[in-house]
């Protein structure tokens, strides 16, 4: 295939595996592999949806609009001075889901979670003074970071869960690269900026 062909491909991967996406697969990693599994699926839900609303929901339409105000495209986004003020609504909306589960007593790994999509969150945001890194990666990269991590607390094996999780990283860092938003340094940065921050959070919380 063309590049030209190639950059539909691309672009679908990019809105598919959006960087909100970490809490979620998080939840869900914990809802099928340890003892919350146990617990009503209408408690799930709830979780889930709030989890949704505060992660995704609320950050998107938020950096849409600021977007929009500005009048800039996604590819001004892209553009590392002007990348500071969605890393501040995304840290902001993850701190008001934290506090929310705190405030409504979730269980403590479900907290965990957030606080480790947090970390990822602050750290890019840190890096962004010198280096754009990928937030796409960075999520992808805690994800996989995640599932290891839960994987050495509860004693599941995970390597399937690896396995397509790396599979997934490899193609949707080559789509950023495709859509000429990241260099290869940039996307191997945020891989192991959101992996490393992750595994060590959820592991230490």
């Amino acid at each position: 295939m063309t590049e030209k062909k190639l950059i539909p491909v691309a672009r679908m991967l990019s809105l598919l595996f959006t960087p909100f996406y970490l809490p979620i697969v998080g939840m869900i990693a914990l809802f099928a592999f340890s003892y919350l599994s146990l617990l009503p699926w209408q408690y799930k839900l709830y979780v889930i949806i709030t989890t949704y609303f505060f992660t995704i929901l609320l950050p998107t339409v938020l950096i849409h609009s600021y977007r929009k105000y500005h009048g800039w495209s996604l590819y001004h986004l892209g553009k590392r001075e002007k990348r500071m003020i969605p890393y501040i609504i995304s840290i902001l909306s993850y701190l008001a889901c934290y506090h929310i589960m705190r405030w409504m007593h979730f269980p403590h790994f479900m907290s965990a979670i957030i606080v480790a999509a947090l970390f990822v969150q602050v750290v890019c945001a840190m890096f962004n003074n010198w280096l754009k890194v990928s937030t796409h990666m960075a999520a992808i990269g805690g994800m996989t970071g995640g599932v290891a991590a839960f994987s050495f607390i509860f004693g599941f094996n995970a390597i399937w869960w690896l396995s397509v999780l790396i599979i997934i990283a490899g193609l949707l860092g080559t789509a950023r690269m495709l859509l000429r938003l990241h260099t290869l340094s940039e996307i191997c940065t945020g891989f192991l900026v959101g992996f490393t921050t992750t595994f060590f959070v959820v592991l230490i919380i």
